[in-house]
């Protein structure tokens, strides 16, 4: 008997930890775009920290981590000011996935009630 229920809590725990691991990010880009989020929307901070990590995972539902990092790149480098900045925001084939970007940012604050200020 204890075999079989530990089957089953066993089971139960493997399938709900498959999701979560199916595009998983680790923990340290999660707390770091959690922190930039919150730092970018004021607000109450427990309210802020479940609304960022609301978008986070929303993000991660979108995204492959590897695509989000090239995404998040792009817009990082494109703030770059001077000539290597100019370079970054010349580069035609940055517009797209910065575009991309932009609009899914858009898109998971929408959905976590965040009002970009």
């Amino acid at each position: 008997m204890n075999a079989l229920r530990f089957s089953i809590a066993a089971a139960a725990l493997s399938a709900a930890a498959a999701p979560a691991l199916a595009n998983d990010f680790p923990t340290v880009d999660r707390v770091l775009y959690v922190q930039e989020c919150m730092r970018d929307n004021p607000g109450p901070n427990f309210e802020m920290v479940n609304k960022c990590s609301c978008a986070l995972d929303a993000l991660a539902r979108e995204v492959k981590y590897e695509q989000y990092v090239e995404m998040s790149t792009i817009a990082k480098a494109l703030s770059i000011g001077g000539e290597r900045g100019n370079d970054l925001r010349d580069n035609d084939t940055l517009k797209a996935p910065l575009k991309r970007y932009r609009e899914l940012q858009a898109k998971v604050q929408k959905g976590c009630f965040i009002n970009p200020r």
